[in-house]
């Protein structure tokens, strides 16, 4: 299938149009929330550690509560976790924009950033259990996929830019009030499409005595949790490391723009990524994608020793190209290693992971800027960067998909939830061939498939994929 031909497919989904749209503006909370912290706490405490710390907080209450968060939208509906979500967030951001303006000490600012980080809605994984349902594990679910893939780094882009330009150019607090104002209208026009939601499957240990699949128990998965928070540590890294550059060198308001050149590289790769045509298998890619990050992770820290904004602006941008390769790939493997019925828990960890990551290298670098100078912050993306490099080398024999592995719910049924015959014919009804056809009845693709990846289809954007992803 084209790659053009099969993105209009897509958006003649009955119905896409309206998750997508309020999805992508429910989401962009998820890229504003800790440099809004960090650029609002820092301008009422004038230190970029105790900013660090907070959003720091923010990211691990994040982190923890994502997976729990998708369980329950898999069990009792979207719309029954989203909304309260929503508004307990904005409440939560309120009450940390207030306290920050009057001066509240410290632990007033951690305590009230756990339930702002706790309840940040996990739309990224809500829409792409949507499109699943909508597409119930068609030809078109890989194209879904990729798009998915790079809005998410479109979100990047945007957000901490918009976050930026407001806190630097209206207000310290108008970031944080523009991203709880986003999370309400987006999160409660996403909830309300009600239509194109997947079922809730609270009856799902009672019709069918098993208890759904964690996605831990996936070995692949317990990889990619560190490997995503190497990720989170260059954004967080580079957040707070450049806000501090840009003042040292008495330039504030170029702040968003280098952050703006460094994101724009991630989503242009991330398009670029798209179109490829890979010819080695997702686990073979990920370990040189990790590689990658870290080796052009190393001039951060000299291009900012400088003092050059554009040379430092070049280093971020060939730092951004770098980091979609790893991140997509990095999903990839999640739609290949992780049965259905726990994907949306399984992505849900790693932008958990993400958060984490963020969070961590953010209270790093700024300690590490506050004691030792602007540059010194941007050694933190090299060190987190390296060590997701590491673990992944060393653990890269479990991110290998199970060979022919069956593409099956943590229900025991077919992955795209219909009834299988007595006889044992596809879950979608079509002919078995006398060859052993993918199970889905799916054509498998002849040339170019690597042992292990089980069943996959080719898209025109270029990634193989499982015909059914949740």
């Amino acid at each position: 299938m084209a790659s053009k031909p099969g993105y209009r497919q897509l958006f003649r989904t009955p119905g896409a149009w309206s998750f997508v749209l309020p999805g992508f503006l429910a989401r962009q909370p998820f890229a504003m929330l800790t440099i809004g912290i960090v650029l609002l706490v820092q301008h009422t405490t004038g230190s970029f550690g105790t900013a660090g710390t907070v959003s720091a907080t923010t990211g691990v209450a994040m982190a923890l509560c994502a997976p729990q968060a998708g369980r329950l939208a898999d069990r009792f509906g979207q719309r029954a976790v989203l909304i309260p979500g929503a508004l307990a967030h904005a409440a939560a951001v309120s009450l940390l924009i207030a306290l920050a303006l009057a001066d509240a000490p410290l632990w007033a600012l951690m305590l009230t950033a756990i339930p702002a980080g706790a309840s940040v809605p996990q739309v990224g994984p809500m829409v792409r259990a949507r499109w699943a349902h909508r597409l119930d594990g068609g030809p078109l679910m890989p194209t879904a996929a990729a798009f998915e893939s790079v809005t998410d780094e479109f979100t990047f882009v945007v957000g901490p830019v918009l976050a930026t330009a407001l806190c630097t150019g209206v207000h310290p607090a108008a970031g944080l009030v523009a991203e709880a104002a986003l999370t309400v209208a987006g999160g409660l026009l996403f909830a309300a499409q009600t239509r194109t939601a997947p079922p809730a499957h609270r009856d799902q240990l009672a019709t069918t005595g098993r208890r759904g699949t964690s996605a831990l128990a996936v070995p692949g998965v317990r990889v990619l949790i560190p490997a995503f928070l190497g990720i989170g540590a260059v954004f967080g890294g580079m957040q707070v490391s450049l806000t501090a550059f840009t003042q040292a060198i008495g330039q504030p308001g170029a702040n968003g723009l280098l952050y703006g050149v460094f994101a724009s590289g991630n989503m242009l790769a991330g398009v670029a990524c798209g179109v490829i045509a890979w010819r080695s298998a997702a686990h073979r890619r990920l370990p040189v994608a990790y590689g990658l990050l870290a080796l052009v992770s190393v001039p951060l820290f000299f291009a900012a020793s400088v003092g050059s904004p554009v040379l430092l602006g070049a280093v971020g941008l060939v730092v951004g190209l770098a980091i979609a390769p790893a991140m997509i790939t990095g999903f990839t493997l999640v739609e290949r290693l992780v049965p259905a019925g726990a994907r949306t828990e399984a992505f849900t960890w790693l932008t958990g992971s993400v958060a984490l990551g963020q969070a961590g290298a953010a209270t790093t670098a700024g300690q590490l800027t506050d004691a030792f100078g602007a540059a010194a912050g941007f050694a933190v993306p090299l060190a987190g960067t390296a060590l997701a490099a590491l673990a992944v080398a060393v653990l890269r024999g479990r991110l290998v998909p199970p060979p022919s592995r069956p593409v099956a719910s943590s229900l025991g049924t077919p992955a795209d939830g219909s009834a299988r015959g007595a006889a044992g014919a596809p879950a979608d009804g079509s002919a078995r061939g006398a060859a052993g056809a993918p199970a889905d009845g799916s054509a498998r693709l002849a040339q170019g498939a690597s042992a292990g990846d089980g069943p996959v289809m080719t898209r025109g954007a270029g990634h193989r994929v499982p015909v059914a992803v949740d």
